[in-house]
């Protein structure tokens, strides 16, 4: 029996047949949610982390424009139009007689305390690192409801960017994060009581239609098995993220394509992974087939770069890395025999509940890099451990790691993903590549195809010339939804579940 083989038989693979329970549905317009991570933060301003955006994004805090999940379009939110004047001012017309939840007004001025809190470095706000990271803005009130939007260089895709700035009250604290978050959406931040839950009810001073859920609960659990059987009988509406093994019910489990792309990032700075050998044989020594249909949908595409196709920048020249262990073997001896210590321990973090089946994923991969002859310990961590160490600054003792992560790009342009993750200012990078460094400051600022063409030049220099990830795929997602509520999840659903779209059943 091969490895592949071998390490699947001992990958518990949880299939459960739970029979939908026969509970009367309640009466009320309340709606319940378990998600697989308990949110360590609430304020929006880290709304671009799943487990925080999936609660507070457009629900408690809305953006200026808003990102059709069906075709990428940018249609309006809090901003009802747009126009380029000159190629570095943008000019926003905000909606007006919108109040927030504490009776503030929302304006112009409001607009602007909010976009420079996010872009307040004393924050370190993840919506500022991940998607303003190289631009230079400034935003001004020239008129109660218009904004102007300047930057250093030209940024022909502001409105696209508008739509990832959630916008808070005037009163949320400038220097330190909110644990009650103030916004404009048709909830209201009731409460969070760590460990227990988070509860959101309807705001009846909402600018736009009146949502039919009342009173939404979040609660967590990270067992896939778990999450679905608590729809099954009745103890939570909505379910996203269950593994394929748990999405057993027709009735009540819909997939969906999403947005995420999964990974390990390598750490190019530490011996032995600084040596692109080395590099080479992590990615030959994965079998990526074995995980399709098993532990993974039959539905996952095996990736070549961390956004998806149809992302503006996408590379489709790009080949997926083969499964070839001998050669991994012979690259790994090659380096020792020049002195790389590849007995070296490497560390393998994963973060527990970042995608359904992810801790089985971590161990098969675990044992395949074992098998191929590297020093490979496995340790899983919860959320805010896994932020902490995957984000700068980085721990100067730090040993070789091999970070899994999944990404997620539904925002039509590969800027929100390649500053971030691979620039040397990039607060998620551990590459410092001058000419890759030179290719994301040109394909940010520019437009058309020459935009396209330089973000695939990029692509290309970071997997196969840097090899800086181990690419592994661009996932596909399941759902269980009750029978007693109408929800369907789309692309945008691993980073916001939008409660105004939940309607019930009579």
């Amino acid at each position: 029996m091969g490895i592949t083989r071998r390490l699947l038989a001992a990958v518990p693979l949880v299939l459960c047949g739970w029979a939908l329970a026969g509970a009367a549905a309640a009466a009320d317009k309340n709606v319940t949610i378990v998600l697989p991570e308990e949110p360590d933060i609430v304020d929006p301003c880290h709304a671009s982390r799943s487990n925080i955006g999936r609660i507070v994004k457009q629900n408690v805090a809305e953006t200026l424009t808003e990102i059709d999940p069906v075709d990428g379009s940018v249609t309006p939110r809090l901003a009802t139009s747009w126009e380029q004047v000159d190629e570095k001012t943008w000019r926003f017309e905000l909606r007006q007689g919108v109040r927030f939840h504490d009776g503030s007004d929302f304006d112009a001025q409001a607009a602007v305390g909010s976009i420079n809190r996010t872009l307040s470095e004393k924050l370190d706000c993840e919506i500022r690192v991940k998607f303003f990271g190289p631009i230079e803005l400034t935003a001004t009130a020239v008129g109660p409801h218009t904004l102007e939007v300047q930057t250093v260089e030209p940024s022909p895709i502001m409105p696209t960017m508008m739509g990832t700035m959630t916008i808070q009250s005037p009163k949320a604290p400038a220097d330190s994060l909110t644990r009650e978050p103030i916004g404009t959406g048709p909830y209201v931040f009731k409460s969070w009581q760590p460990g227990q839950n988070v509860v959101l009810e309807r705001f009846d001073g909402y600018w736009g239609e009146q949502p039919e859920a009342e009173k939404a609960t979040y609660i967590w659990r990270s067992e896939s098995a778990v999450r679905a059987a608590m729809v099954a009988t009745g103890e939570a509406d909505i379910a996203p993220s269950i593994s394929v093994q748990d999405a057993s019910d027709p009735e009540t489990d819909v997939s969906y394509f999403d947005s995420e792309t999964t990974a390990m990032r390598i750490d190019v700075t530490r011996a032995p992974l600084d040596d692109l050998r080395i590099r080479k044989a992590v990615n030959l020594a994965i079998d990526r087939s074995a995980f399709i249909g098993t532990i993974l949908s039959k539905d996952v595409v095996p990736a070549t770069q961390l956004v998806v196709p149809g992302i503006n920048g996408h590379n489709p020249e790009l080949v997926v890395w083969p499964y070839d262990p001998e050669q991994a073997r012979k690259l790994i001896a090659e380096a020792k025999a020049d002195g790389v210590p590849v007995e070296k321990e490497i560390v393998l973090i994963g973060r527990r509940g970042i995608h359904a089946g992810v801790t089985e994923v971590m161990e098969a991969i675990h044992a395949m890099l074992q098998d191929v002859g590297l020093n490979v310990k496995l340790q899983m961590v919860e959320v805010a451990e896994w932020v902490d160490i995957y984000t700068k600054p980085y721990a100067e003792d730090r040993p070789p790691t091999l970070f899994h992560t999944m990404h997620d790009n539904n925002n039509g342009d590969a800027v929100f993903t390649v500053f971030f993750k691979y620039h040397s200012d990039g607060a998620q990078s551990v590459l410092s590549d001058e000419k890759l460094d030179e290719l994301v400051e040109k394909a940010t600022y520019a437009t058309g195809e020459e935009r396209r063409q330089l973000w695939q030049q990029a692509f290309a220099r970071i997997n196969d010339e840097l090899v800086a990830d181990v690419p592994l795929f661009h996932m596909v997602g399941y759902t269980r939804v009750s029978p007693r509520v109408n929800f369907t999840p789309s692309i945008s659903t691993n980073s916001e579940i939008q409660l105004q779209t939940i309607t019930f059943n009579e």
